[in-house]
């Protein structure tokens, strides 16, 4: 029976991760499922859904040595893998404003406290050093009117936080 393991790996981005880790996961007979992967702050991150006979240490040792020759940290967690079960977004949020502690835990705890499960999110600080500016985008999954998140945002007091929340059109065809 195979077994289904979440495979995370973190280190300096650097040409061919992608490749060199897949084809190591792919010589060793695994399969992937789902996965993440993205550039920040210039380190690059993964995270593998993998499905394999195997058991930890086996799969472990395969991704071992192409961790080590790509400095990277390999970190493997046995799951419960559901394929086919993705959750559509239907809510988009767009945060811009004055970077300061906090910004992420109170815009998140307003929008789920109003019904938001949040699917995706990412985030960048620009501006300068000395007048940063954070950008946050976010989809997710709501039954509540889209009117009752915002008044959620609205009602929250944030200061010098720009906040827009839209519904993203799910109906195709």
């Amino acid at each position: 029976m195979a077994n289904w393991y979440m495979l995370t790996l973190v280190g300096e981005d650097r040409h061919g991760i992608v490749a060199q880790v897949t084809r190591a996961l792919f010589e060793g007979g695994c399969h992937l499922g789902e996965a993440s992967m993205m550039r920040l702050g210039g380190n690059f991150t993964i995270m593998l859904m993998v499905r394999t006979k195997l058991d930890t240490d086996n799969v472990e040792q395969l991704v071992q040595p192409v961790a080590s020759q790509l400095g990277l940290r390999a970190h493997i967690d046995r799951i419960h893998g559901h394929l086919h079960q993705h959750r559509i977004p239907n809510v988009h949020v767009t945060v811009f404003g004055a970077d300061r502690a906090g910004i992420i835990a109170q815009i998140t705890g307003v929008l789920a406290d109003a019904g938001l499960d949040i699917l995706n999110l990412e985030s960048d600080v620009g501006g300068s050093e000395s007048q940063p500016i954070y950008i946050m985008q976010l989809e997710g999954l709501t039954g509540q009117p889209i009117e009752a998140l915002q008044a959620a945002i609205a009602s929250a007091g944030l200061k010098d936080i720009d906040v827009r929340v839209t519904p993203i059109d799910t109906v195709m065809g």
